[in-house]
């Protein structure tokens, strides 16, 4: 994987600087709390024992984000104990209606809104830019037994993550 504190993560061309650790596969996916779309606290323990795929988008708002959150939407249902996390800044507000005019109703979208230690433990909070205390661009999936079995961070933002390769680590 790139050093992603290198500027190698670029926003249409542009560097971007993120705050903390890149995670790689092997290290033990930090614990969090964050905002589910019904105001509850959703940890990464709420979901021990499964298999989870938590994907890190800048907002549900911009097409990218859009189309990936759809895409792991229709995936989701073929994945066997496995939980789909969305992760955003977006409030849990309008993760809600997005979700609710979407039709997406088989991922958990959950909102960093609160602070940045989501998104510095994962190391994908921007520093800076337009795109300031949004999260970049990036896939983990996490055993059951809380270890990264595949992380990506995309390297430019507006591009998709690499689905084939997440789904296979996720065991579909």
């Amino acid at each position: 994987m790139a050093d992603i504190r290198s500027g190698a993560v670029t926003l249409k061309g542009n560097p971007v600087d993120l705050a903390g650790p890149a995670l790689a596969v092997g290290d033990s996916a930090p614990e969090f709390t964050l905002q589910s779309q019904g105001l509850e606290e959703i940890t990464l323990a709420s979901s021990a024992g499964k298999t989870r795929i938590i994907a890190t988008i800048p907002s549900l708002d911009t097409s990218t984000c859009h189309a990936e959150t759809k895409k792991f939407n229709d995936q989701a249902g073929s994945l066997d104990n496995t939980e789909v996390l969305v992760v955003s800044m977006d409030l849990p507000f309008g993760q809600k209606r997005w979700c609710g005019a979407e039709g997406v109703e088989s991922i958990t979208t959950l909102s960093g809104h609160r602070c940045t230690g989501f998104g510095e433990s994962y190391g994908v909070l921007i520093k800076g830019g337009p795109l300031d205390r949004c999260l970049a661009r990036a896939v983990f999936v996490v055993d059951g037994d809380g270890k990264i079995t595949y992380a990506e961070y995309v390297l430019e933002i507006a591009d998709h993550p690499d689905y084939d390769a997440i789904l296979a680590a996720a065991g579909s």
